[in-house]
């Protein structure tokens, strides 16, 4: 169990590692290398247009390699797309900038970002399926969360590397410097290969392939067993995945560009925040454990909702006290329950037949409209706004809004058993 919560950890850091890592460069630098002929606003929209192509390849990601985790299994399908994820991070701090070779540039990135968007498609959902279907049945909350914690690992990682890059002289970061922390990535990699290569197969997968219950065809038979929690999954992913690149990755730069704050100031905040989901991530798994995976998740997205005026009201004190509090309501609170209670929910509601598949696209399928133009959105409705926060919080509002409706409509889960289609 020890070792294959590693392994979950570890991949997902990596994961996230690569997307915060690109989220942050993004904000900071990809505006000045990859589209230097335009303004700094609209550089920074199209950075984030490349940044939004990993996530319309993720349903892509996630259809072909939850289907393959349905058929061959979830080991298996973890290392290949570690390899995809991890590699073309790594090719990215080898690419050439615009100065260099001109449209080639931002195109290769494009196409990078696309790769590892379609390897982080199945990435996560196999991590939480390796921790839940050897976990206890009591502790499938507090199991199946501990592989967010390498979402705040990543987040960690990235910010810690991207924040030592920014300390050298300008003119070293942006010939060499913003490229280290990318090659980074090769490491951590290494690490999950060996981990994952020495895996078992989870005992519900391998039930499946003794008594001859493995799925021909996943996703036919995904819409024909579980529907309705399809949709609801749907729903309920808008909300989080929404607010994590809204507050972990915009936040940079409307707190760069718009209040005047210092880069560094920020980012070491987020890292702050990111080293206290290494505490609340288990703990509200571990309440859902108690209380339900629905009533954790539903606390989180209202949370949310209720302070997203509030939360750009303490960024524009500039207090640092003020911007601390307020990252860690959103960052380390409210989106962590709901992150928190996801992973068992989403997991518990599928059959074992289609539950790798179920999994990916309940969790995938939204991300282009979610995590991928979140950013976007919130710098094209801070640019419509004069600067003015107001219309991003409404659209945090309505994000959350979306979240406990789905919820609310989607079945409890916790104590069921994982093997009933069998």
């Amino acid at each position: 169990m020890r070792r294959t919560l590693l392994s979950a950890v570890v991949g997902t850091a990596v994961e996230w590692y690569d997307f915060y890592l690109y989220a942050t460069a993004a904000a900071v630098i990809f505006n000045k290398l990859f589209f230097p002929s335009y303004s700094h606003m609209v550089g920074t929209m199209l950075a984030y247009g490349t940044f939004a192509a990993g996530f319309f390849a993720r349903p892509l990601g996630g259809v072909v390699f939850g289907r393959l985790g349905d058929r061959i299994g979830r080991k298996r399908v973890l290392v290949i797309t570690l390899l995809l994820m991890g590699g073309s991070t790594t090719a990215m701090g080898l690419l050439p900038t615009y100065a260099q070779v001109g449209i080639w540039s931002p195109l290769l990135l494009t196409l990078l970002r696309a790769i590892q968007g379609l390897g982080s498609g199945a990435e996560y959902a196999g991590a939480v399926l390796m921790a839940i279907e050897f976990a206890p049945k009591t502790k499938r909350g507090l199991f199946g969360s501990i592989p967010y914690t390498g979402v705040a690992a990543g987040l960690l990682l990235s910010l810690v590397t991207f924040s030592w890059a920014t300390r050298l002289p300008p003119h070293q970061f942006e010939t060499w410097g913003w490229r280290i922390p990318f090659l980074l990535s090769s490491l951590v990699v290494l690490l999950g290969i060996v981990l994952r290569t020495s895996l078992h197969e989870t005992p519900a997968f391998e039930l499946l392939k003794e008594k001859g219950h493995l799925s021909k065809s996943p996703i036919r038979d995904l819409f024909r067993l579980a529907r309705r929690q399809v949709f609801c999954s749907w729903g309920a992913r808008l909300g989080d995945n929404s607010l994590a690149y809204i507050y972990e990755s915009f936040v940079i730069v409307y707190a760069t560009q718009q209040l005047g704050l210092n880069k560094s100031s920020i980012m070491t905040a987020l890292m702050a925040c990111a080293a206290a989901q290494f505490v609340t991530v288990p703990l509200f798994g571990w309440l859902s454990d108690f209380v339900g995976r629905k009533p954790v998740y539903i606390g989180g997205a209202i949370l949310s909702a209720l302070f997203a005026f509030p939360f750009f009201a303490m960024l524009r004190t500039r207090s640092m006290a003020m911007i601390y509090i307020a990252l860690f309501i959103v960052s380390a609170i409210a989106k962590i329950m709901m992150t928190s209670a996801q992973s068992p929910w989403f997991a518990e509601m599928f059959p074992a037949r289609v539950r790798y598949t179920g999994f990916t696209i309940a969790r995938e399928v939204t991300s282009p409209l979610g995590g991928g133009i979140a950013p976007m959105i919130a710098t094209a409705l801070l640019a419509v706004g004069g600067g003015s926060s107001h219309l991003v919080a409404w659209y945090i509002i309505l994000l959350a809004g979306i979240t406990v409706v789905a919820v609310s409509l989607g079945p409890e889960t916790r104590g069921c058993d994982l093997n009933d289609n069998l």
